[in-house]
């Protein structure tokens, strides 16, 4: 949902029909406000646009408590999302790319820190098996003992990982290592602040990329949904920030906000 608000095509698209629509009755003002807004959504989908959102958003990412020579013992994962929904809990096929690389760099930060707690969150969504117990299952396939593993399985947004996990019982240590797409991170870091967290960011999945050509400078489907994906966690953080989309329902099947 809060995509699709955001989106600069849809916006683009939308703004357009209504300047069709209206153009005719407009007074000369409003059309070269709505010429300017189309020209916005279009200058987003193109990469170099795009690529300054997410550069801006990235660079953010890595900001934090200082990790340095005391580790954290706890290292909590936030789940990336599911293509189709999984006919068991082996299913791991249906993980995203995005859930897969945030897991593989979950178990090798687990590996380097042998005797750190692995935590993954992230609920059940619109179908019936958890995106934690399909991570959690390709987890322990990869390596990451049992004992080790743990599970956070109701919440269905990033403010709802931050306080499902907070309610784990028992209760987890509140210095945490916390992995995710680097873009994603600056929300996901604010929201596990305000449940009480001290947050080492353990960042990947980064989207910037610096180009060079025409290419860069002509609308693109990748400009499109790096520009979506940036506007996605700008609003939403904001979001956050001043009180809204913070709904922590316990109820699985209810509507809930995006991750």
């Amino acid at each position: 949902m809060l995509s699709s608000l955001v989106s600069p095509l849809r916006l683009g698209v939308l703004i357009g029909l209504l300047a069709v629509l209206a153009w005719r009755w407009s007074p000369r003002a409003l059309r070269v406000v709505w010429i300017a807004a189309i020209l916005i959504c279009v200058l987003l989908t193109t990469p170099l646009v795009a690529n300054v959102l997410v550069g801006m958003q990235e660079s953010r990412a890595a900001a934090g408590v200082a990790c340095g020579e005391s580790a954290p013992a706890t290292i909590v994962l936030l789940g990336g999302g599911v293509s189709l929904a999984a006919k068991d809990a082996d299913d791991v096929g249906v993980l995203t790319e995005r859930s897969l690389r945030r897991l593989f760099a979950a178990v090798d930060l687990q590996r380097q820190h042998a005797d750190a707690m692995l935590v993954i969150a992230g609920g059940i969504s619109r179908y019936d098996i958890s995106e934690s117990a399909l991570l959690g299952a390709l987890a322990t396939r990869l390596g990451v003992p049992a004992a080790a593993l743990r599970l956070e399985e109701r919440s269905r947004s990033t403010w709802q990982n931050a306080r499902f996990v907070a309610e784990l019982q028992p209760q987890i240590a509140k210095r945490i290592w916390l992995v995710t797409s680097a873009l994603h991170m600056p929300r996901a870091r604010y929201a596990f602040e305000q449940a009480g967290f001290d947050v080492c960011s353990w960042s990947v999945d980064a989207r910037y990329s610096a180009g060079s050509g025409i290419g860069y400078f002509v609308p693109s489907t990748a400009g499109l949904e790096n520009a979506d994906a940036a506007l996605h966690e700008l609003v939403g953080e904001a979001a956050y920030r001043f009180g809204f989309l913070r709904d922590t329902a316990r109820d699985p099947h209810a509507q809930a906000g995006e991750e």
